[in-house]
């Protein structure tokens, strides 16, 4: 198998996309707990603790998220540093974690955003059940 120096580099555009897409995420889930952390001083209902808990489940995932995106980068670097100086087998190596890093950033993306639609839909329930009487 043979990887040029510039396969690795597809991997800048895509991952920094992707880390900025986890930013918002995480302002903007930040934002919410900060607004809910308000709420909560104001009265304490047991919902706005269980959906800030939710949110602090959210936000340590986003990092991990991010972690793994940041490790992807690191790795692809090191990777075309590698074919660089003609270690072809290495880069390969790294290439090849700098996708699984990737993989497991996305696919703990996925898992929060399964938890985000479980909890909208949770607070959806409750409007149609107010709806339904």
């Amino acid at each position: 198998m043979t990887l040029h120096i510039e396969t690795p580099a597809l991997l800048f555009s895509a991952t920094s996309l992707i880390l900025l897409a986890y930013t918002n995420r995480f302002l903007t889930i930040a934002q919410i707990v900060r607004s809910l952390k308000k709420h909560y001083d104001e009265n304490h209902t047991k919902s706005i603790l269980l959906q800030i808990k939710n949110l602090n489940l959210r936000l340590s995932l986003i990092r991990y998220m991010q972690l793994f995106g940041v490790l992807c980068l690191f790795l692809s670097v090191f990777a075309m540093l590698s074919l660089f100086l003609e270690q072809e087998v290495m880069g390969i190596y790294l290439f090849g974690a700098s996708l699984f890093t990737l993989l497991i950033s996305l696919g703990i993306s996925f898992w929060e955003i399964s938890i985000s639609v479980t909890a909208l839909r949770l607070h959806l329930s409750d409007l149609m059940e107010e709806e339904e009487k």
